[in-house]
C-alpha cells in the first residue's frame, strides 16, 4: 500500500492532547511503515516475476533486459538480496529446461498442427482482448485472413485485347492522378476547374474517391499509388462526424470499398474501418419495423427519410442494397447485428402482399405497409433484386430464401414490366398504379448482366430464355448510346410516340460516366465470349476518351446529343469504381475476380463467396 495512504494516521483529532510517549510510538510506526515501503518497492520486480513458463523463457532469452530488471533493489552486499537472487535464476533456469523440452515436443509435431496451436492460441488472445475492451472496434476478433483466387490477373495473349486493356489502365491512372493532384481527400474531383467537390450524401465524411477507388487501383496492379491510398485511409478517414448522410450510398461506396480492400489487400486497417463505419450505421435500422431510415446523423444516430418520398417511405433500393455488405460484416466481427438487421428486412417484405408479385419502391417504415405503388428495374428499385441474386450466390448457393425471391421477382418484371418495341427492341418499363410508363432508364441496363448471372441457376429450363432476355436488353442498351451524337447514352430513353431507344426530354439527356451500359458488356462476354461485347465496349471507351477526357480528369457531359459536349464538370467517384474497372475486366481473361469466387457489389466493389464447405478454401496469404 503507497504511503501516502497512510499519511492521515500520522495526525490526532486533537494534537494537544498527545503525551510525548505516544507521539513516538507514532513516530515509529511510521517508521517502519516507509521502510516496508522501501523494501517492497526494491524487491517488487524479483518477488512478482511471472510464473508462467513461457513468458519466463522469454526473459531468459533477452539476459540483458533481464538484468536490468532484477538489479534495481539494493546493493548486491545485502545477504538477503543475495539469496533471493539465486533463487529466481534457480526458477529462470528450472523454467528454462521446461521450456525447451516444451519446443523440443513441439518440433515433434506435424506442421499442420503447430499452425493449428498457433492459431488457437492468436484467437484466444484476441478473445481475452475484447473481452478486456468491450466493445472497441480497433479490437477485432482474430480472422485467419485468406485472398481468394484471381485478385490480381495476368496480361492477356492476344496483343489488341492487351493494347486495349493498357489504355483502359492509363484512363485510371489519369483520372487518379487527376484527382490526386486538383482534390486530394475531397469527396470527388471537378475536372474543368481542377478542384474538389463534395456531394451531401456524404455529409462531412471525406475520401469518396479515394475509398471507392481503391479495390480498382489494386485489381490494375497500381500498388505505388493504392500504398498512398491506403495511407490517406490511416491518418485521415474519419467517421467521428456531426453530419447527416446516405445510409444507402455511404454503405455501398465506403463500407463496400473497405470491405473489398480488405480481402483483396489483406490490410487490417480495411476491417478495423468498415467495421467502425457499419457500427455508427446500426442505429438507422432503430425503426418500428426494422426497416432502416434513409438518412443517419452519425453521431447522435438519428435517421429520417427523403422529404420527398411517398409518405415519408423508406426505398426499395436503399434498404434492399445493404445485404452483401452487412453479411460480411458480421463475419469479419464476429457481431451477429449486422447479419440479423438485413435477415429481418427479408421478414418484413414476405409478411406483406405484392402487387402482381412486384415491389413497390416506397415502404413506411413505421407503418410496414407500402407507399405508392410504383414499381422499377432502374432508379429507386434497381439493385434491390440484383441483392436477391447476389446474396444467393455470395451464400455459396445456401441462402434459397434469397434464390426464391430473387426468380419469382424476375418472373413478375418478365409479365407485367418487359415489353418489345415495334422494331424489336426489348425494353424494361415503370409500372405506377398499374399502368405503364414506357421508358427505361440508364441504370436499368444493369439488368442485361443481372439475368445473365443468375440464368445458369434459374428454374426448369429457364436458363436459355434468360440468356436471350440478357442479350436482348444488351442491345436495346447499345442502341440508346448508338443512337446519339456522342455515342455516349442518355440518363433515360424512351419508346412512345414513334420513338425508339432515344431521350425525348431535355432533363434525360446527360450522362454522367455511369457505368451500367458497360457492366452488362462485361458479364455478356464472360458467359457468352461473343466479340461484340468487347466491340461495344472500346466504342465507349473511345467516346469516353473524345469527349469527357479534359486535362483535369474526366467530365460528365449535359447533352448527347448536342455535337459539341457541354461538360458538367464533375467526375463521379463511381466512375473509377466502376466504369473503369468493368472496362479493364472485359478486357481481361476470365480468372481475374472469377465469378465462381467473388461477387460484385452494386458500386462494383468485388466481394468473396462464403464457401459453405471450410476445407474449401481458397489459397492462404502468407
Amino acid at each position: 500500500m503507497p504511503v501516502a495512504t497512510l499519511l492521515p494516521f500520522t495526525a490526532t483529532p486533537n494534537r494537544k492532547s498527545a503525551s510525548a510517549t505516544s507521539f513516538r510510538l507514532t513516530e515509529k510506526f511510521i517508521l517502519l511503515l516507509v521502510f516496508s515501503a522501501f523494501i517492497t518497492l526494491c524487491f517488487g520486480a524479483i518477488f512478482f516475476l511471472p510464473d508462467s513458463s513461457k513468458l519466463l523463457s522469454g526473459v531468459f532469452f533477452h539476459a540483458s533486459t533481464v538484468e536490468t530488471n532484477t538489479r534495481t533493489g539494493p546493493d548486491s552486499s545485502d545477504q538477503a538480496s543475495a539469496g533471493n537472487d539465486e533463487r529466481v535464476l534457480a526458477k529462470i533456469r528450472k523454467d528454462h529446461e521446461k521450456a525447451l523440452l516444451e519446443a523440443k515436443d513441439t518440433l515433434q509435431k506435424r506442421p499442420e498442427v503447430i499452425q493449428k496451436d498457433i492459431l488457437n492460441d492468436k484467437e484466444k488472445v484476441a478473445k481475452e482482448n475484447a473481452g478486456q475492451g468491450g466493445n472497441d472496434v480497433n479490437i477485432l476478433p482474430f480472422v485467419e485472413y485468406h485472398r481468394p483466387p484471381g485478385a490480381t490477373g495476368h496480361e492477356p495473349q492476344d496483343p489488341e485485347t492487351k493494347e486495349r486493356r493498357a489504355k483502359i489502365k492509363e484512363m485510371m491512372k489519369h483520372a487518379w492522378g487527376s484527382y490526386r493532384r486538383y482534390a486530394w481527400g475531397s469527396n470527388e474531383l471537378r475536372p474543368v476547374s481542377k478542384q474538389g467537390h463534395s456531394s451531401n450524401l456524404f455529409g462531412s465524411i471525406k475520401g469518396a474517391t479515394i475509398v471507392d477507388a481503391l479495390d480498382t487501383l489494386y485489381i490494375m496492379e497500381m500498388f505505388e499509388e493504392f500504398d498512398a491510398a491506403t495511407d490517406w485511409v490511416e491518418k485521415n478517414l474519419d467517421f467521428n462526424v456531426n453530419a447527416e448522410v446516405s445510409v444507402f450510398e455511404v454503405n455501398i461506396r465506403f463500407v463496400g470499398g473497405l470491405l473489398s480492400a480488405y480481402y483483396l489487400s489483406g490490410k487490417e486497417v480495411y476491417r478495423r474501418k468498415a467495421v467502425e463505419l457499419g457500427e455508427k450505421l446500426l442505429p438507422a435500422f432503430k425503426t418500428p419495423t426494422g426497416i432502416p431510415w434513409a438518412l443517419l446523423n452519425l453521431k447522435s444516430g438519428i435517421g429520417r427519410n427523403w422529404p420527398w418520398a411517398s409518405g415519408g417511405s423508406s426505398i426499395l433500393a436503399e434498404y434492399g442494397t445493404l445485404h452483401l455488405e452487412f453479411m460480411h460484416l458480421s463475419k469479419l466481427s464476429g457481431n451477429p447485428d449486422f447479419a440479423q438487421k438485413v435477415m429481418n428486412i427479408r421478414k418484413v417484405l414476405n409478411r406483406l402482399d405484392k402487387p402482381q408479385g412486384l415491389y413497390p419502391n416506397y415502404l413506411n417504415p413505421n407503418s410496414g405497409q407500402w407507399g405508392q405503388h410504383h414499381v422499377s428495374v432502374g432508379g429507386l428499385g434497381d439493385s434491390f433484386y440484383e441483392y436477391l441474386l447476389k446474396a444467393w450466390l455470395m451464400s455459396d448457393k445456401a441462402d434459397e430464401e434469397g434464390k426464391k425471391m430473387y426468380y419469382d421477382a424476375l418472373q413478375a418484371i418478365e409479365t407485367n414490366l418487359m415489353r418489345k418495341s415495334t422494331s424489336g427492341l426489348t425494353y424494361i418499363a415503370e409500372w405506377k398504379g398499374g399502368l405503364l410508363e414506357h421508358k427505361m432508364g440508364h441504370l436499368t441496363c444493369f439488368a442485361g448482366g443481372m439475368i445473365a448471372l443468375g440464368a445458369d441457376g434459374a428454374p426448369g429450363d429457364k436458363t436459355g430464355h434468360q440468356m436471350e432476355q440478357a442479350a436482348e436488353i444488351a442491345r436495346t442498351c447499345h442502341e440508346s448510346y448508338a443512337r446519339t451524337a456522342l455515342k455516349l447514352g442518355p440518363e433515360a430513353f424512351r419508346f412512345d410516340g414513334g420513338v425508339e431507344a432515344i431521350a425525348t426530354r431535355q432533363n434525360e439527356k446527360y450522362f454522367i460516366l455511369r457505368p451500367e451500359v458497360i457492366e452488362t458488356y462485361m458479364y455478356m462476354w464472360r458467359f457468352t465470349h461473343d466479340p461484340k461485347y468487347r466491340e461495344w465496349g472500346w466504342e465507349a471507351v473511345q467516346a469516353l476518351e473524345q469527349h469527357c477526357r479534359v486535362e483535369g480528369g474526366y467530365s460528365g457531359v449535359r447533352d448527347v446529343y448536342a455535337s459539341t459536349p457541354n461538360h458538367d464538370d464533375v467526375q463521379q467517384s463511381f466512375y473509377l469504381a466502376e466504369t473503369l474497372k468493368y472496362l479493364y475486366l472485359l478486357f481481361s481473361d476470365d480468372d481475374h475476380l472469377p465469378f465462381d469466387h467473388w461477387v460484385f457489389n452494386t458500386e462494383a466493389h468485388p466481394l468473396p463467396v462464403i464457401k459453405k464447405d471450410k476445407t474449401d478454401l481458397p489459397n492462404e496469404v502468407e
